[in-house]
């Protein structure tokens, strides 16, 4: 039996209710050189810790104490749902009350297990070898707060809608490279400072990442330097990014929300590529390391697909898997079998994920009525690229590696979004470097008077504003006749857009959504947490705070 260690990665806190909390970590390295925590036969557990509740320290005699699994198969890393989990070793699960703040800490313990690998051993078993829970009661303090320690407040009662949301929203951290890696990390500081910020009635309470978390191809993927392509160097592009100083910091102290985007693969992935030489293995190792690192701290309420949904404050959110069900056939001049999220569905008892989004959104506009109802798609709905607007060639549209592509399955949303008449659907985005707002409107059928928007935050770092994101490679209004992008949902029933606070600088967004007076107050803030008032290379003077006018709700 070894000692506590505080986690190799983590603690995360990762998908947060108002009973319940996720919370994520990966085994510590070991003190013997001469081991891992890989080798095949060590074991590796967690525990957890609960220390305060609200303003009450919980004494060491009566704290709740539980171990959980650390996978070999998922190396080494673990998840324990507080509240609804009992661990190993069956303990009754430990009560959370809603809009209460907890302080808990996550060790690991490594043992030997000259058990055969292919063994598997029951928790029950595993249970009988490990010493009473309640000899980490103090121990676990001698631990650094830094290294173990996680903070999170659960979610206001779940049987109504609170005055006030506020999250934040990224996309798109570049590594960085020698000297520079230090930059990448820069702007999670003001985004942690953000979460003691109360503005227009709220604290930021979740933290949305859209994409592009790793660069698993720093340069190109034609481009073998820099480019992931084994399991080691997967693991060690989650590891330098997730275990910055800055940005470890931020995830121990608010749940974190993240979907995958190219760059978690490789630059562009569609799975079309899976009949290429050597993409079936790459694609295996990128999607086990996501579902490790990322995947598994989230909901995780479609069984095994990456996509899914969650509620906080009464506010649905629906976070899409815009990758691993991306088709896009090479028929010459057609966009016809193109497929955003996934092959149409051949039978009603397998529903594609186009088919659970809209079923999803119907039952919020039922049960919710017009409160705004969230669809983080990690590629851009509104504005389009220019050079991929409406009739331009096929291979313009699909170089967009956006919406364009797949007019199908954008026509079938927004066909749901005006015949179920669903109000008030935001989009929240990613991927194109250039942050924006937009605010959709539709003509005929009797839908002028449905509310969207698209917002765009990216990038949190890009070195390189100059070599794309450019405001002005984005339309601003669809309508313009220099610039035409209407799109046709169906026979006389159109849609349009219109963009504006366009900006390239490193950024992330504070979303505030005030029930009162029925808005959206978008604040597009700097590497430096400032909101950004000049733009460009020219300084231009700014205001890229937007409001938005919803529906009431």
């Amino acid at each position: 039996m070894s000692t506590l260690r505080p986690p190799g990665l983590g603690p995360i806190v990762g998908h947060t209710t108002d009973r319940t909390c996720r919370l994520w970590m990966q085994a510590a390295a070991l003190d013997d050189a001469r081991k891992s925590v890989a080798d095949e036969d060590r074991r590796t557990i967690g525990v957890l810790v609960v220390l305060e509740r609200g303003d009450h320290l919980i004494p060491p005699a009566i704290r709740p104490i539980f171990y959980f699994r650390l996978h070999r198969e998922f190396d080494r890393t673990g998840t324990f749902v507080l509240g609804r989990d009992t661990g190993l070793g069956g303990a009754a699960p430990y009560v959370l009350e809603p809009d209460t703040t907890y302080r808990v800490r996550l060790a690991s313990l490594a043992l030997d297990d000259a058990d055969d690998n292919d063994a598997c051993v029951s928790d029950e078993e595993l249970a009988r070898r490990l010493p009473d829970p309640r000899v980490w009661a103090t121990q676990i303090d001698r631990l650094l707060a830094p290294a173990c320690e996680a903070v999170f407040r659960t979610a206001p009662p779940a049987d109504r809608v609170a005055d006030a949301l506020a999250l934040m929203l990224g996309s798109c951290r570049y590594p960085g490279l020698l000297w520079k890696i230090k930059e990448s990390d820069r702007i999670f500081g003001p985004m942690y400072d953000q979460l003691a910020v109360e503005a227009h009635g709220a604290r930021p309470s979740l933290l949305v990442l859209c994409g592009d978390q790793i660069y698993a191809d720093v340069f190109h993927r034609s481009v073998p330097i820099g480019l992931a392509d084994t399991h080691e160097e997967f693991n060690q592009r989650y590891q330098a990014a997730l275990g910055s100083f800055n940005m470890r910091r931020l995830l121990r102290h608010v749940p974190v929300y993240m979907t995958l985007d190219d760059h978690e693969i490789e630059d562009n992935w569609t799975q079309d590529r899976l009949h290429w030489p050597n993409k079936k293995l790459m694609f295996n190792l990128a999607i086990g390391t996501y579902m490790s690192y990322q995947w598994s701290h989230g909901p995780r309420n479609y069984g095994r697909r990456l996509f899914y949904s969650f509620d906080t404050a009464g506010y649905p959110f629906f976070v899409l898997d815009t990758r691993t069900q991306r088709y896009m056939e090479s028929v010459t001049g057609s966009l016809e079998d193109n497929h955003l999220l996934g092959r149409p569905s051949l039978d009603p008892d397998e529903p594609s994920q186009l088919d659970v989004l809209c079923d999803w959104l119907v039952a919020q506009q039922r049960d919710r009525g017009d409160v705004p109802k969230f669809i983080v798609s990690t590629s851009v709905f509104a504005p389009n690229p220019v050079a991929a607007r409406a009739g331009a060639p096929v291979a313009r549209l699909e170089q967009s590696d956006s919406w364009p592509a797949f007019p199908n399955t954008r026509r079938a949303l927004l066909r749901t979004i005006v015949e179920r008449r669903i109000q008030n659907v935001v989009f929240l985005c990613g991927d194109v470097h250039c942050s924006s707002v937009a605010q959709l409107s539709f003509r005929g059928g009797g839908a002028e008077d449905l509310r969207a928007f698209s917002i765009v935050s990216s990038a949190l770092y890009w070195p390189f504003p100059f070599a794309d994101g450019d405001p002005s490679e984005f339309i601003h209004d669809s309508r313009d006749p220099r610039t035409p992008d209407t799109f046709v949902i169906r026979d006389g029933v159109t849609m349009d857009y219109r963009a504006w606070n366009f900006c390239n600088d490193d950024n992330f967004c504070r979303i505030t959504a005030s029930r009162p007076d029925h808005t959206i107050r978008v604040q597009v803030l700097g590497r430096d947490g400032e909101p950004i008032r000049v733009k460009g290379p020219y300084k231009k003077p700014v205001d890229l705070t937007g409001i938005l006018e919803l529906a009431p709700w």
